[in-house]
């Protein structure tokens, strides 16, 4: 028996990353940084880097929104909020029990872990931040 990470052929599983810019003016903007694409082996986790640049202080206000869109799919769901302080693991589909929230706003990092990847989880996710005023 040998034991290893090579990953099996058709095990692999894709993870592609967007970074939108957010911010209600070109004076005080928030720049989202994810990586565009990330790949994990089906069983293992991965984290998903959302780390995140702001002209303007950190607001106790902040706010960190992860949405996912299946592959071939037009429709995304929101999975994991940040809000007043507090993660919120949203409680609906398959990632409610697999996710861990490893970011730290104050470090301007949104970053998750997704453990027990499956071939379901092939597809798109969005970190959205949201720094108001």
């Amino acid at each position: 028996l040998v034991m290893g990470t090579i990953p099996v052929p058709g095990s692999l599983v894709g993870l592609t990353g967007l970074c939108p810019l957010a911010g209600p003016s070109p004076t005080s903007s928030i720049h989202v940084y994810t990586q565009r694409e990330v790949y994990g082996t089906v069983g293992s986790h991965v984290t998903l880097s959302c780390s995140f640049w702001s002209s303007e202080w950190i607001s106790e206000d902040i706010s960190i929104t992860w949405h996912f869109q299946a592959e071939g799919s037009r429709d995304s769901i929101s999975i994991f909020h940040y809000a007043k302080g507090q993660p919120y693991i949203d409680d609906v589909g398959s990632f409610k029990e697999r996710m861990e929230w490893v970011g730290n706003p104050h470090r301007k990092d949104g970053s998750i872990v997704i453990h027990n990847l499956d071939y379901t989880d092939n597809g798109t996710f969005t970190c959205d931040v949201k720094n108001p005023p």
